[in-house]
């Protein structure tokens, strides 16, 4: 996207939100109750994994990803359901404290590096899956850029996970389909 693309994309979501601004329709409403509700999950397991996490660079990633993304993504679509007076997820789970050093989790019970990398990317996947899902649901400029904008964060942050696992060797090893 162009820097015109995004001064013209921003000066549409102003108009928009002085001008044009209409109530959320039923799929918009329902999409941010949705990313309210599951992204509450994802904070909890996102807490977990870093807790199982070794790697300090995988360590950092998940934190990026708790700040800059999941609790980004809770924050804005809450302020949107507020602002339309709708219902906010009561769902709320347990805050876990994020410990810098390792923990003694019996190794029969602790994932590796390497699964946790897999779960968070897992994760990521799934979620940018149903914000693209929710983006094409959208009539509302400033939902529909809340979420453009989120996905294009979370393709760069996936990115750095993907050159991660790389350097690290943690990508799984898939042969090739042979005839």
């Amino acid at each position: 996207m162009s820097i015109l693309d995004k001064i013209n994309s921003e000066t549409r979501m102003l108009f928009n939100n002085f001008f044009d601004k209409e109530p959320l329709n039923y799929l918009e409403a329902a999409s941010l109750y949705g990313v309210v509700a599951q992204g509450r999950y994802n904070v909890a397991m996102l807490e977990i994994l870093y807790n199982h996490a070794q790697d300090e660079e995988l360590k950092g990633l998940i934190k990026e990803a708790l700040s800059t993304q999941t609790k980004a993504l809770i924050y804005q679509s809450e302020e949107m359901l507020q602002e339309s007076g709708s219902q906010i997820p009561s769902l709320t789970f347990r805050r876990r404290t994020l410990h810098k050093r390792p923990l003694a989790i019996d190794p029969d019970a602790k994932l590796s590096d390497a699964e946790v990398a897999i779960a968070i990317g897992t994760m990521a996947k799934a979620a940018q899956t149903a914000m693209l899902a929710a983006l094409h649901q959208s009539y509302q400029l400033d939902i529909a850029m809340m979420y453009r904008e989120l996905l294009d964060k979370g393709l760069d942050w996936d990115y750095k996970l993907l050159q991660l696992m790389l350097k690290r060797g943690w990508l799984p090893r898939l042969h090739k389909a042979c005839h």
